[in-house]
């Protein structure tokens, strides 16, 4: 059975739109360097991204998913990383493989588009338009812009307060268990992709309405 369709789409960055990992891997073992420690590698950084740099950096200075780092080590490292990434947001990174197929397809539908990330705005905005994406999108909330993240409902509220879409008539396109928690608490219908960033869970496990391999199979599981 299709989804509804909704009025107003929200729709991920990093592991939705973006594989953002070879830039933020990048720049996690240069700061790493910088401070005289071992670097993390790709693979440990694909594991830790989904909850913003500043959970990501302390990830990468413990070592694991979970945990606090010394903090005086912590302020020494995060403007270390936010200078690197500032000049390294897009360098590496690239768009998903039908990303701007449905991104063209949403724009045939009426619907309202937007994005809504936990990403702070210094980095969204650059990256969304480097990779030619950012005209696409009504509105764009990151994680900077509101008091409480994903997967904290606000972000989501907020863009339909926003569009004065209502929430129950809108979808959410994410890919962790942030982007689930939040639709639902939102009454946000929600579709996850599959090749995303969930900390090597599996996120049909999270049980998301809908999960596909490629966001432009959207065109197909929604009656458009």
């Amino acid at each position: 059975m299709k989804l509804k369709k909704p009025e107003m789409v929200l729709i991920d960055v990093d592991g939705t739109l973006v594989d953002s990992v070879p830039d933020l891997a990048w720049c996690v073992d240069a700061m790493m360097s910088e401070l005289d420690l071992p670097e993390r590698g790709e693979a440990r950084v694909r594991h830790w991204v989904g909850n913003g740099v500043e959970r990501l950096v302390k990830r990468a200075l413990i070592n694991k998913l979970d945990g606090e780092p010394d903090e005086e080590q912590y302020n020494k490292a995060l403007p270390v990383f936010q200078d690197l990434y500032s000049e390294n947001t897009s360098k590496r990174s690239s768009l998903y493989e039908g990303v701007t197929e449905a991104l063209d397809f949403l724009k045939t539908t009426g619907v309202r588009i937007g994005c809504v990330t936990n990403k702070a705005s210094q980095f969204t905005l650059p990256i969304l338009k480097d990779l030619g994406i950012a005209d696409y999108f009504e509105i764009v909330i990151c994680g900077d812009m509101v008091e409480r993240k994903k997967p904290d409902p606000m972000p989501l509220l907020q863009a339909a307060e926003q569009l004065d879409t209502a929430a129950e008539a809108s979808l959410m396109l994410g890919d962790s268990m942030s982007d689930v928690k939040a639709a639902r608490a939102a009454n946000f219908g929600i579709i996850c992709m599959s090749y995303g960033y969930n900390h090597g869970e599996d996120i049909r496990d999270y049980h998301p309405d809908a999960v596909v391999d490629s966001m432009a199979e959207i065109k197909n599981i929604i009656n458009w």
